[in-house]
């Protein structure tokens, strides 16, 4: 491989890893010289500096990674405020409810529950730290169990679950439920 190429494979690897990389682990993979490894950062540092880049190449210690350049900051925080700051859909508020309910729960449970797949919303609770995985059943395939976060009891303004209101027990009394349990918006 030339070098080229190598500042191409080392950039790929490097960014399919998600985190620092060591000049050791380089060396090992590539079957090349340490010595050789720091050449190749430095070509691939100075070929993103020319391309102006939103990233750059940070050499910590005896390790690489990718970072975003400090002057993105800004965007960088607004989309992930946006994209945390999202209100939960229908769909969340019911899988949560399930889960704060009966935890701890696997997703066919809620499923059936729902009548309907839930592996986004699930996903999508987990990022925002409203549930987590609890362990597994002991059952054939070993399904993930799930319940709430503390997160989830301080969105809610609760100390414990006790304090969940209790479940209706006809069709007419859910929307007490709903107007019971208020989602604090500042802290979703």
């Amino acid at each position: 491989m030339n070098n080229e190429q190598l500042v191409s494979a080392f950039s790929a690897v490097l960014y399919a890893s998600g985190e620092p990389m060591s000049i050791d682990r380089f060396a090992q993979v590539f079957e090349i010289t340490p010595e050789k490894v720091v050449k190749i950062m430095d070509m691939l540092k100075s070929k993103m500096e020319s391309n102006n880049s939103g990233l750059e190449l940070l050499r910590l210690e005896n390790t690489y990674q990718f970072a975003t350049k400090k002057e993105y900051a800004e965007y960088i925080k607004k989309a992930f405020d946006m994209r945390r700051r999202t209100p939960l859909s229908n769909a969340a508020l019911e899988v949560l409810s399930v889960v704060a309910y009966n935890q701890p729960v696997t997703k066919s449970f809620i499923e059936q529950v729902r009548g309907v797949d839930c592996s986004g919303v699930v996903t999508t609770l987990i990022e925002k730290g409203l549930i987590e995985e609890r362990g597994r059943l002991e059952l054939p395939g070993k399904p993930l169990l799930y319940g709430t976060t503390k997160n989830f009891l301080r969105c809610f303004n609760l100390s414990d679950l006790t304090e969940l209101p209790p479940l209706p027990k006809s069709g007419e009394e859910i929307n007490d439920v709903g107007e019971q349990l208020e989602l604090n918006p500042e802290e979703e």
